[in-house]
């Protein structure tokens, strides 16, 4: 699905999937604007968070299938192939500093999830 709902001076909330395709604790990718967005429902810490798809360290796109969890008390992902590890609040690698990763806004209602770019 790719349809813009609403807009503002700064964000455009897009229709990314419904909450039921998004595993528990797990993430998906959906293609908004024409780039890979990884959405997590980090249902242990009952949040939503989005973050670029692509793995900077290697190009790979692959950061929805990387395993969830918290470092320091921070939520974070980790890239299923190197295991790169970043925040999903501020998308800063917390395994090296070198990388990074953008992060953008979720929301879910009625069911739905909805990323702004």
């Amino acid at each position: 699905m790719n349809l813009t709902i609403e807009q503002n001076d700064t964000l455009t909330w897009h229709l990314a999937c419904q909450a039921s395709d998004v595993p528990e604790d797990g993430g998906v990718c959906a293609l908004i604007e024409g780039r890979q967005v990884a959405i997590f429902n980090f249902a242990r810490r009952v949040e939503w968070y989005a973050t670029d798809n692509e793995c900077p360290h290697r190009q790979q796109m692959a950061l929805s299938r990387g395993m969830i969890g918290s470092q320091g008390g921070e939520p974070k992902v980790a890239c299923p192939f190197h295991k790169k590890t970043f925040s999903l609040q501020t998308g800063k690698c917390l395994s090296d500093e070198e990388y990074g990763i953008n992060t953008y806004a979720v929301k879910v209602e009625n069911g739905l999830v909805y990323v702004a770019l």
